[in-house]
């Protein structure tokens, strides 16, 4: 029975080990052969068609491509919340920097989510005859690049004339304190013939993560699409490149964004208007990807105007901001299938940091409270355990009296278990129901925004980033040994080599977790090494004196 329960126990492990694994190969976004990080995008990258579903008439539209100049003019705007670069070409958000973030990398730099080295931007344009696009070259109306002292909002606007007259206008409104910027057109037509246009927002990106992102806890990259009816769906880059992305197409509410870990940028388009959703690669090999959405412009007679707004959000995965937001948006902190335990998890996580004002001790009090919480189930585990540890030496005498009959050897084995009425796997099932809300745990730890930069006490200075002298990961190593101590050991040497070995294969990889989620394993291992070791002296104790009695 225990040669049984070890190997299931081993099989076990290793199946979460190699799901853990193909996980992250699959979160994780590689450059496709032959390609290069930052390779240029194709000159012929033109403005989206919308479907005849979303026109309302079949004729096709004209792409209207304008080559791009050699350089643009740009401008550098700055609130209390970010600094952003906006080109003359296109209009576009080109570099987005963060100011109450730093760099992975360097903490002496802002954190930049729209960022050139990624060719991360943020672009829209109109769809109709000789109307400007992503390609197209505008003119930067002067005006105030700095949000006032005392202001609320900033508007940046930028300027175009076609040909045919037609005059558009395309403005940015930057808010205090809000990473939620309101993009808008003005359309005045000028022409002698009427206009249906739409209009076209998207996000261009190359499929490489970014920097500081950790192989060991692989995250999410790449562009997402929420529907209130196919709920939230992310992309993977290959699947774009290959022209097999699956996601909804057309609908009238929902939003799109571009994920990473920590931080989205999304347009999310208000009310419930029609609009369309699209995701194809930027150049000939697929390493650059665009992802948007469109919507219906009101059509504009001779003479008369008309405008057409959304909103892009370029932040961090602050949950109770997004709600605000847009309904679905919390999704991109993605914990998946667990995300009804998760979600009141951080809730409480949350609770608890809004009391002592530090995240390490947050998590501290946390894992303390959940311990506190699966006190009986973990009770009983560790009785069932200390039970089969006082069985040990007899266990190792009957294997030594059958060791050539298998069969009689668990016949015995088992009446001895029925004897002292000890259940082998007692200490197993326990633990079982408390997997999910600790694996919960662990995703909280790993996608909450809040961790980044959050100083704990001494060197820990970010609880997001591995411990910099690896204290406690050594820490939780020398935990799991002393677990491994205070369970049963297994009868066979070669297992209980295997059980000694397994704390450092394990705890090797916690070596470039963050120290957030390594603070979490080390609270609830000491309080499982204490909780243990009382109950297995307790046992032990009774047993002895039972014994005692019988002499």
């Amino acid at each position: 029975m225990d040669n049984r329960r070890l190997i299931l126990l081993l099989i076990f492990s290793f199946s979460l080990f190699m799901l853990w694994d193909k996980w992250q190969q699959y979160n994780q976004p590689k450059p496709l052969p032959g390609t290069t990080a930052n390779a240029p995008a194709a000159t012929g990258s033109a403005a989206p068609q919308p479907s005849a579903s979303l026109q309302g008439k079949p004729e096709p539209v004209p792409s209207a491509v304008t080559p791009a100049p050699a350089a643009a003019e740009t401008v550098r705007i700055r609130t209390d919340l970010m600094e952003a670069t906006v080109s003359a070409l296109g209009g576009d958000l080109v570099d987005l920097e963060l100011l109450k973030y730093k760099a992975h990398e360097n903490k002496d730099k802002t954190f930049a989510l729209l960022d050139p080295k990624h060719q991360y931007e943020a672009q829209s344009g109109l769809i109709g005859d000789s109307l400007p696009n992503h390609r197209s070259v505008f003119k930067l109306v002067p005006g105030p690049r700095e949000l006032a002292e005392g202001a609320n909002e900033l508007k940046v606007r930028l300027e175009a004339v076609t040909p045919e007259g037609v005059k558009v206008a395309k403005v940015y409104t930057f808010k205090r304190g809000a990473y939620l910027i309101d993009v808008a057109w003005e359309i005045e037509n000028g022409g002698t013939k009427p206009l249906a246009p739409h209009a076209y927002f998207q996000l261009q990106r190359d499929n490489v993560a970014p920097e500081g992102e950790s192989r060991m806890v692989s995250t999410f990259t790449g562009p997402a699409v929420y529907t209130a009816a196919d709920k939230y769906q992310k992309i993977d880059f290959g699947d774009i490149a290959k022209g097999s992305a699956k996601f909804a197409k057309t609908a009238d509410n929902g939003w799109l964004a571009m994920v990473q870990h920590y931080f989205v940028s999304a347009w999310v388009p208000q009310g419930n208007t029609p609009r369309e959703f699209y995701m194809r690669k930027a150049d000939a090999n697929g390493n650059l990807i665009q992802a948007g959405v469109m919507i219906p412009v009101p059509e504009v007679a001779p003479g008369a105007k008309t405008s057409a707004s959304m909103g892009f959000y370029a932040g961090p995965q602050e949950q109770e901001r997004l709600k605000q937001i847009a309904p679905g948006l919390e999704l991109v902190v993605d914990y998946g299938w667990l995300t009804v335990v998760a979600a009141p998890i951080f809730w409480a996580l949350e609770a608890i940091h809004k009391l002592v004002g530090n995240w390490g001790w947050a998590i501290v009090i946390l894992t303390i409270g959940i311990k506190a919480v699966f006190f009986p189930l973990s009770a009983a585990s560790y009785k069932s355990m200390a039970k089969m540890r006082t069985l040990t030496p007899r266990l190792v005498q009957l294997k030594e009296r059958f060791a050539d009959d298998r069969q009689r050897l668990n016949q015995e084995m088992m009446k001895l278990y029925q004897t002292e009425k000890v259940n082998p796997l007692g200490g197993c099932l326990p633990i079982l129901v408390q997997i999910p809300v600790f694996i919960a745990l662990y995703w909280v730890l790993l996608g909450a925004v809040e961790m980044r930069d959050a100083p704990w006490i001494l060197w820990i200075k970010d609880m997001a980033s591995a411990d910099p002298y690896y204290i406690l990961p050594v820490i939780m190593v020398v935990t799991m040994i002393i677990q491994t101590k205070l369970n049963p050991t297994p009868p066979d040497p070669i297992q209980a080599k295997v059980m000694m070995f397994m704390p450092f294969m394990f705890g090797a990889m916690f070596f470039f977790f963050p120290a957030g989620l390594v603070l979490y394993w080390v609270v609830n291992n000491v309080l499982s090494i204490a909780q243990q070791w009382q109950i297995t002296r307790m046992i032990e104790a009774g047993g002895k004196a039972a014994n005692d009695a019988k002499a």
